[in-house]
């Protein structure tokens, strides 16, 4: 049935219903236009200490929505020789975060004719991410390093700084498959069996594993994994290749 609209003057159905107030969206009701500076790229980052290392690790896929923008965009960057930032969220405020970072860096070098220790980057992000408190940046990060004493150091933060040093921390859109496991595997939580001091090799293994399980439950990891062992004598580099599906 077709309804009887009029927009030039009041012409009642028979029913008695004035059928010219039916709003076309044209000029009716106001509407309401809005516009977010955020938008979430996906992917899943992770960071263990060991008692010489450090281990992070991130997947290379980037998208937004239902769409693969990238297979191999990186999420991992390295800050000092000793020091390693992993950050899922928005892309753009994670390269504008990394930009305020690095700048600071080379102020403390020039100053200091020496790079940041781990605790004192750790602090650096922390400071950086508060700054912005009030519109902060859409990245959510894990800091992972050796201190001075050579003893594998993760620090884990929210979104405006808070953050604290723990075993292990996972952030990003698998991070809710990741933490559970983490617990168990390398924190031991509810366990009879005694707790023993993994070798990087063996937990590089379970990293890859942890990966390959959050890549079946959530569509924004995948295509392939960066792992980053970090020592006192350097950091090496590990890929592995996950879902691309």
């Amino acid at each position: 049935a077709t309804i009887p609209v009029s927009f030039t003057q009041n012409d009642p159905n028979a029913d008695g219903e004035d059928y010219n107030h039916i709003d076309h969206g044209v000029t009716q009701a106001p509407y309401e236009r809005s516009f977010s500076p955020y938008d979430f790229n996906g992917g899943t980052t992770l960071a263990i200490s060991g008692p010489d290392y450090a281990i992070v690790a991130a997947d290379t896929r980037l998208s937004t929505g239902y769409q693969i923008l990238s297979r191999n965009v990186t999420k991992l960057h390295e800050l000092t020789s000793k020091c390693v930032l992993g950050s899922a969220g928005c892309k753009t405020d994670i390269d504008q975060l990394r930009s305020v970072l690095d700048i600071n860096q080379k102020v403390y070098h020039h100053n200091h004719r020496k790079e940041m220790s781990t605790p004192s980057v750790a602090q650096m992000l922390g400071n950086t991410l508060y700054y912005k408190r009030f519109f902060p940046y859409y990245s959510f990060n894990v800091l992972a390093g050796v201190d001075k004493e050579g003893k594998g150091a993760v620090y884990s933060y929210d979104a405006i700084g808070s953050f604290e040093r723990t075993p292990v921390t996972a952030t990003g859109s698998g991070q809710s498959f990741l933490i559970p496991l983490l617990d168990n595997v390398i924190k031991h939580n509810n366990r009879n069996d005694e707790k023993r001091d993994l070798p990087a090799e063996e937990v590089v293994e379970i990293v890859k594993d942890a990966f390959v399980t959050a890549g079946e439950r959530d569509i924004y990891t995948g295509d392939m994994l960066e792992i980053k062992v970090i020592r006192a004598s350097g950091i090496t580099n590990i890929s592995f290749p996950l879902k691309a599906d």
